[in-house]
């Protein structure tokens, strides 16, 4: 175990395939999915796993039975019993809240080797009955000596009403309304036309589908096969046909004259990813080849009665600040892409004097994005968006990015479900 601080670097990691909800993975959950990227990772290297001291999960639709996915993943790949797990939740950024946990805990001299990342299955998600029906039937299912008759009996005290599950929503406690209908509502409050969304969401998907095609997914995918099932080898939502007339087709769908649809929206999706993080003088004791470093990260808060979606406009800003950078300085930007209108909305922001005034206190804009180091390698539109796992894809196709080409440093930004915003920056080693 490290006793002094030392820089932690990524050295490798691997992710599923991210395929559409109710498809190929419905027999798999968040925990099946983990195991599976997670062994896959560890395949591809050779030190031994006894090595690990920690593994770091994130996680937003987490099991009833099993929460602590993290640990679960640990026990189910057989790793020693004595390394530490635990799961994050800060919903679409809960992997990158895993990999800056375990960033920062290498960084103090608490660990050398930490495995990081997130999964989810919305395929698997837990059905919630209304409060009515846990309120009757509790009382019987939680006391030991109910038997046949007492259950019988909950049948005439039980309306249809009270035995239909709720539909799950994508919806804010504290608001109720559900991210498509925020997400609308800040594209309209932006400015930002349907034309501009379904132009970004066709981007996404001709870039994901590019890098599919070149091979550059190929050494963070590891297939999964179902037991039931063929064997999934690529990303299964990316649509290389696409086009913005085509998406231009669809209809809105969650407001009549709205401007967000199923096309420049991501979809529901099961996957997990993974990373492996490690103190720079554990990977050159293991013989192991940093891919990148992190030079800073940011988390904040924002009203949820405001823009609910707006955090990336405020994190990746201050990420930056805490990297001594400006935005002309970074390589590449990587946007996760809950909505196309919801990443129109902060490029716009970033763009913006009064925004930096006024929410920044800063006396200019942060500046604008170059659109051709946007999501490189396509986005969350295109690649589907397991809640869990996108913070930790979008660290590992940078870490492969910082790696493999002359980019020296990668922006990331992330909205999150209760008015939440993430951002790293990223250098290379």
């Amino acid at each position: 175990m490290a006793t002094k601080s030392s820089r932690a670097v990524v050295v490798g990691g691997a992710r599923t395939p991210f395929v559409r909800a109710f498809s190929e993975y419905t027999q798999l959950d968040t925990i099946d999915l983990a195991v599976h990227a997670v062994r896959g990772a560890l395949e591809k290297q050779t030190f031994s796993w006894d090595e690990i001291d920690a593994v770091i999960w994130g996680g937003v639709i987490l099991p009833p039975t099993a929460p602590n996915v993290g640990r679960e993943l640990a026990l189910d790949l057989g790793l020693p019993a004595d390394v530490e797990a635990y799961t994050v939740t800060r919903a679409c950024a809960s992997g990158l809240q895993a990999i800056t946990d375990a960033v920062a805990k290498i960084e103090r001299g608490e660990a050398d080797l930490i495995i990081a990342g997130g999964s989810d299955s919305t395929s698997n998600a837990s059905l919630t009955m209304p409060k009515q029906f846990i309120r009757k039937v509790g009382p019987v299912a939680m006391n030991r000596k109910s038997g046949f008759g007492d259950y019988l009996g909950l049948i005439t005290k039980l309306s249809v009403k009270d035995v239909v599950p709720q539909q799950p929503k994508v919806a804010e406690r504290s608001t109720g309304e559900v991210m498509g209908e925020a997400a609308e509502k800040m594209a309209r409050r932006n400015g930002v036309t349907r034309e501009e969304q379904d132009e970004l969401a066709a981007a996404s998907h001709h870039r994901a589908a590019a890098a599919i095609e070149s091979g550059r997914f190929d050494d963070e995918i590891v297939p999964v096969t179902p037991k039931k099932g063929k064997t999934v080898f690529r990303d299964s939502i990316v649509r290389a046909d696409t086009s913005a007339e085509k998406l231009a087709k669809l209809r809105p769908a969650f407001a009549k004259d709205g401007t967000l649809t199923g096309g420049n929206s991501s979809a529901l999706t099961d996957g997990a990813a993974c990373v492996i993080v490690c103190s720079e003088e554990k990977a050159k004791e293991l013989g192991l080849t940093p891919k990148a470093a992190f030079k800073s990260w940011a988390y904040v808060g924002v009203d949820p009665r405001d823009q609910l979606l707006m955090g990336p406009a405020l994190a990746m800003p201050k990420a930056l600040d805490r990297a001594g950078m400006n935005l002309d300085e970074v390589d590449v930007v990587d946007m996760h892409e809950a909505f196309a209108g919801q990443v129109l909305s902060i490029l716009k922001m970033l763009e913006s004097s009064s925004f930096a005034k006024e929410r920044l206190d800063r006396q200019s804009a942060v500046g604008a994005v170059d659109r051709d180091k946007l999501n490189v390698h396509g986005g969350s539109v295109a690649l589907g968006h397991p809640f869990g796992a996108t913070g930790a894809r979008m660290v590992l196709t940078m870490a492969n990015e910082l790696q493999s080409t002359d980019a020296s440093s990668a922006l990331l930004g992330i909205c999150a479900a209760g008015g939440l915003g993430a951002a790293a920056v990223m250098e290379a080693v």
